[in-house]
């Protein structure tokens, strides 16, 4: 190559720099004009990296100085990263389970004052506290909600259940019409899944779970209202209900051997596949119903969130909480409104979201997930069963599932 081609080819080689460097500018240019504030901290985020995650990190880095780090193993990382001093990120994404490690450590800190200056947009679905302080803000949820066969309420001339006591109505004219093998799936299934159907209707009755000093709080009135009404739920149900999980509803409905369950929002889109679904475009969807009138759904509220690090100086929060609130903004919804079922302010609900946006909108209340809520569910799991076979009268059963609390809470050093 001679001397004249070199020149040109540098000549080229420039322009063409120049023009991937003037498009870089441009995108920062237009990106950063997407945010209310230019944001001068260097922050880092650590969450999970499906879809809703990438739209909300995608959102925050608009304000500058925001290096997101997607990563499916953000759990195994978050407790020891967040434990440094300081903290290797500002901001984490969690959900109900993968927030407890931080909280237990001490590593994430109270947001009441951010809140209180950056937040005054958020729903009250949104805060999420721990012992009166908001520790966490999500930003969208998966719950239980009321799934029902269109075409038999329809022809049944039934209305959608509000409460526990329509829907046992409702169950019971099904049965008489015989149009299904059972009225009613539930997510029985003994353990995890039991004890999880007790803590939906139990907070839809109001109840609380722990009294002074981490003491077990169930052996009450709406303790024995919770197992009563379960167990006149299973008066609908296939015989084999303590084995029945959500697969076993999810199929129940899909094979049309069911009209109604409460079963979770991430079931929904299921009813409609139509290489594995005979009820496709007859299911619809609807809040979780109460369990009498002027109770809040009997469902709770799996959310993803953002919570801030303790080990990094308040400035550092400031600018951490106010980046996030950038993420969690109405124009992001609205921007990315399929990726999830947002609980931020500008949500349009599908068909298929329907029913957990009501539900949440009627004021179902977050899982209260804690260390000692994991010992009093696997508590719960282990003994409920026993009163739904008639091993166990109510009373005896809640002061049985209160006593392997102690036991476990005690091993624990969360009781003396």
């Amino acid at each position: 190559m001679d001397q004249n081609h070199r020149i040109l080819s540098r000549r080229v080689m420039m322009k063409i720099i120049l023009s991937l460097l003037s498009s870089v500018f441009i995108l920062t240019g237009s990106v950063h004009a997407a945010c209310s504030f230019s944001n001068s901290v260097p922050l880092k985020s650590l969450t999970a990296g499906f879809q809703a995650w990438k739209s909300v990190t995608g959102a925050m880095a608009e304000c500058g100085n925001l290096e997101a780090e997607l990563d499916q193993d953000f759990r195994l990382k978050q407790p020891d990263a967040f434990a440094a001093n300081p903290s290797l990120y500002h901001i984490g994404g969690v959900a109900n389970s993968t927030m407890v490690p931080l909280l237990d450590a001490g590593t994430i800190r109270p947001l009441d004052g951010l809140v209180a200056k950056y937040g005054k947009h958020l729903k009250p679905q949104q805060l999420i506290k721990i012992d009166g302080k908001i520790m966490a803000v999500a930003m969208m949820v998966n719950a239980q909600h009321l799934m029902y066969r269109e075409d038999i309420f329809n022809n049944l001339g039934l209305a959608i259940p509000s409460t526990y006591g329509e829907l046992i109505s409702a169950a019971e004219k099904i049965q008489q019409a015989g149009t299904v093998d059972y009225p009613l799936g539930g997510t029985y299934k003994a353990g995890w899944n039991l004890a999880e159907e007790f803590v939906n209707m139990y907070l839809g009755y109001g109840g609380e779970f722990f009294g002074n000093a981490n003491e077990p709080a169930i052996n009450n009135l709406d303790g024995v209202l919770t197992l009563e009404t379960m167990k006149e739920l299973t008066r609908f149900m296939d015989p084999e209900y303590l084995v029945s999980d959500s697969t076993y509803v999810q199929k129940q409905f899909q094979q049309g051997k069911i009209a109604m369950a409460n079963l979770w929002a991430s079931r929904a889109g299921a009813m409609d596949d139509a290489k594995e679904s005979q009820v496709v475009g007859k299911v619809q969807f609807a809040s979780a119903p109460a369990p009498t009138m002027g109770n809040r759904p009997a469902s709770t509220l799996w959310w993803d969130g953002i919570v801030i690090a303790k080990n990094i100086s308040d400035a550092e929060a400031d600018a951490a909480f106010r980046v996030a609130m950038e993420g969690l903004d109405r124009q992001m919804v609205q921007a990315h409104n399929e990726d999830a079922i947002w609980l931020i302010d500008g949500y349009s609900a599908g068909k298929a979201a329907k029913g957990a946006s009501e539900t949440a909108s009627n004021g179902a209340v977050p899982y209260p997930a804690s260390k000692k809520m994991g010992l009093m569910h696997t508590a719960l799991g282990n003994g409920i069963a026993d009163f739904l076979t008639g091993k166990k009268d109510a009373r005896k059963a809640l002061a049985d599932i209160e006593s392997a609390y102690r036991t476990a809470a005690k091993e624990a050093g969360l009781m003396n």
